[in-house]
């Protein structure tokens, strides 16, 4: 059977068509006001990849910041669980899962079965999370997207003290004034979000095979300096977008549920 998974988060939304365990088709797009309606678009991109329709679809979960507003799915499951589900599937030896989302950042650790044994996260400050990128982002004038990239090239080491978004932003303002090249202000902001991180991470004890899944990922600066700030190198998954993991554990449960229903 074919089954789908949808993940609606504060900034993006996800979707993942799967049959068989195999990824047919997947979606990604910048999140709409309403839940709602970027759920209807990012699973109409994903079936459009898939060359399906929606009667095709024989059991859909959702997850996400906005997963009680998906108007089409049958059952909702927590993004914690989720992407969990979804990294485990993809490389069964993870034991430790760092999330960073829009709004949040989350650290799970995984038993030997692929179960989330202790997990943290905080809501409550945007320090440690990707929307701390997108608004420094913003104020150095340099695409989201090419962060990391900018960051590699790097040459003097500096630093971000403060940790709070606006605080930490007024500081970035300075270091410009100062002539401080954006490279080298963009690493020390990628260390000063993988320092906070990593406390949280540490919190519930660092494990090995740590992966990151969500879309900061696929930030090289970010994914270097949180290997660094945790004494550990983060693994890469196997091949899979980080940025679709917490859609593709939803579309695992789907796919479970349905076996159930037939066994």
């Amino acid at each position: 059977m074919i089954v789908a998974g949808c993940d609606i988060g504060s900034l993006t939304a996800k979707a993942v068509i799967m049959e068989n365990g195999n990824i047919l088709a997947d979606a990604v797009m910048r999140a709409k006001t309403r839940p709602s309606e970027s759920a209807v678009e990012v699973m109409q991109m994903a079936l459009e990849k898939a060359e399906l329709t929606m009667d095709d679809i024989g059991y859909t979960v959702g997850t996400g910041y906005g997963r009680e507003q998906i108007p089409f799915v049958d059952q909702v499951e927590s993004e914690i669980s989720c992407h969990a589900k979804g990294a485990w599937q993809t490389m069964p030896s993870v034991r430790m899962i760092i999330d960073i989302g829009g709004q949040d950042a989350k650290a799970t650790r995984l038993d030997d079965n692929g179960n989330v044994a202790r997990y943290i996260y905080n809501d409550k400050c945007a320090s440690g999370t990707g929307r701390f990128l997108e608004v420094m982002a913003e104020a150095l004038e340099v695409p989201l997207e090419k962060l990391g990239e900018l960051a590699a090239t790097s040459t003097e080491k500096l630093s971000i003290s403060n940790q709070c978004v606006i605080f930490a932003e007024t500081e970035v303002v300075s270091l410009v004034n100062e002539g401080k090249e954006t490279a080298d202000i963009l690493n020390a902001l990628h260390h000063s979000l993988a320092k906070r991180v990593s406390s949280l991470a540490r919190s519930i004890d660092v494990d090995t095979d740590i992966v990151m899944t969500g879309g900061v990922a696929k930030n090289v600066g970010v994914f270097k300096a949180l290997s660094e700030a945790l004494g550990l190198p983060l693994k890469a998954l196997n091949g899979v977008d980080p940025q679709i993991i917490g859609a593709l554990g939803a579309a695992y449960y789907a796919d479970e549920k349905t076996r159930e229903t037939k066994d």
